[in-house]
């Protein structure tokens, strides 16, 4: 799965006409419905308020809308750019604000699509990969070690906690759960407790 990296704003000019299009990172499709009226809101002086969006886990959930334009000429290129960037949890505004000189279907296909992509760009993608999360319990003693060589070599820790052990809940990669179990008993000499506190994921970089 990828999303976008931020919430964020990119615009450009066409032909004297301004084309502002907002991106949001979005849980849902209530809040992927909350940030596009809130945008028209927001620009309720705008000629359009175009949008489009992709929720769900695997982005089942897609909607798109052309707001006044001719049908097909802005919410579905929007959209088909989120989906070919295999984006999720994404929400796209694009408010035009018109200038006087008309583009025809297929430049506001174009316009509409360049805008989304543009913006995309600027804020950066990044990569869902699904890890669980471990707390690892380690006598005192064991600590100091155990701690130095996570920072070092593993995955950083979330938190630590200090009472009668130390306990450090950390987020591993889950095709690599097995790996740093073993790795984790290396250490400390069999002595880490493990415990599985639950699963999410954590966000890679792409490369454009």
């Amino acid at each position: 799965m990828r999303m976008i990296a931020a919430s964020g704003s990119h615009e450009l000019e066409i032909r004297r006409s301004r084309f502002l299009c907002t991106l949001a990172r979005v849980a849902d499709e209530a809040e992927a419905a909350a940030f596009v009226a809130a945008q028209k809101r927001a620009h309720r002086d705008a000629t359009h308020n175009c949008s489009a969006y992709v929720v769900g886990e695997f982005g089942e959930l897609t909607k798109s809308s052309d707001d006044g334009e001719p049908a097909g000429t802005a919410g579905i290129p929007m959209l088909e750019v989120l989906v070919r960037r295999g984006l999720t949890g994404t929400a796209a505004v694009v408010t035009r604000y018109f200038g006087g000189v008309k583009l025809g279907a297929g430049g506001l296909v174009r316009a509409y699509s360049q805008a989304v992509s543009e913006a995309v760009d600027a804020v950066g993608v990044v990569e869902l990969r699904p890890v669980t999360r471990v707390e690892v319990t380690v006598d005192h003693a064991l600590a100091g070690r155990f701690l130095g060589d996570l920072h070092a070599h593993g995955p950083q820790p979330d938190d630590v906690r200090y009472g009668d052990a130390v306990h450090a809940e950390v987020s591993v990669p889950s095709d690599g759960l097995d790996d740093f179990t073993a790795w984790a008993a290396e250490v400390t000499a069999g002595q880490a407790r493990l415990r599985t506190v639950g699963t999410g994921h954590s966000e890679v970089p792409v490369t454009p």
